[in-house]
């Protein structure tokens, strides 16, 4: 063959695993969606939320250490 002639088999191959990828992993999906997609799913954790810290205090607890702490002028 000439170069010319396996640089087109090249190129089909490439675009025709372009086309088969994306439709195998649909049909994959698509086929059997419930334990499929939970599996791929599950392999990924997308959201991590740190531990949760200590609190501020509220608002009627921040008025209490005011009060105690504001010196009366009487």
């Amino acid at each position: 063959m000439s170069s010319l002639g396996s640089g087109l088999v090249l190129e089909m191959a490439k675009f025709a695993s372009y086309l088969a990828v994306p439709a195998a992993f649909t049909f994959a999906i698509a086929f059997d969606s419930n334990t499929t997609l939970h599996k791929l799913m599950g392999l990924h954790s997308y959201v991590n939320y740190p531990q949760e810290a200590h609190r501020p205090p509220s608002l009627e607890e921040l008025k209490e250490m005011a009060g105690e702490n504001i010196p009366k002028n009487n």
